[in-house]
């Protein structure tokens, strides 16, 4: 019967990214991503309270994967520099893993402008980011790899530059490739705060 739940509302997940990717959040409607899913509205409601409850949790399930495959890369490494290194380094794996939610990135971001507590919760993963890159930043001032900046400073820029290279990404998925694009990317950034 578990199994079975959980097989219910991850076709109601996937059904409902592929249709916020394809038509947008406002065109997409309950009935249209339970015909999608091939469940009832019954089915639909036991799992989520709303199509913005199932749309929130699209966001926070990649930006979750995201966060956990960045922290990992970072405890990994042997110091700051390979552990930025190595977090660049997993980019062609946040793409693919993120699939049809690179589509609706920008649905989140439309959504957020619109609904206080869609900004919310897009925001609140964006400063958590921030806040390990300037403990990271921090960690490498402290080893002497990288020269006195502002950690928060340089937080806000390496931020900046994933989610420019996300946005690239995403309005033109075949004008480079991006792992590639933000790996050099990273690497200047570190030459660029590295001890000389």
């Amino acid at each position: 019967m578990q199994a079975r739940s959980e097989e219910t509302r991850g076709r109601i997940l996937q059904s409902a990214m592929t249709l916020f990717g394809r038509q947008g959040y406002d065109a997409t409607g309950v009935a249209g991503i339970c015909e999608a899913a091939a469940v009832s509205k019954g089915a639909f409601y036991h799992h989520f309270a709303s199509k913005q409850a199932v749309f929130l949790n699209l966001l926070e399930e990649w930006l979750q994967s995201v966060e956990v495959d960045l922290a990992g890369a970072l405890a990994e490494a042997p110091n700051v520099v390979d552990g930025l290194l190595g977090m660049a380094a997993r980019t062609r794996g946040i793409f693919t893993a993120a699939d049809g939610r690179l589509s609706i990135f920008l649905e989140f971001w439309a959504q957020a402008r619109k609904d206080p507590e869609v900004w919310r919760r897009v925001i609140e993963p964006f400063r958590r980011y921030r806040e390990l890159f300037a403990a990271v930043i921090q960690r490498g001032v402290a080893e002497g790899t990288f020269r006195p900046v502002d950690p928060a400073t340089a937080a806000q820029a390496l931020v900046s530059l994933a989610v420019g290279v996300i946005m690239q990404g995403v309005f033109d998925p075949r004008g480079a490739e991006w792992d590639r694009v933000t790996q050099e990317a990273v690497g200047l950034f570190i030459e660029g705060i590295g001890k000389r």
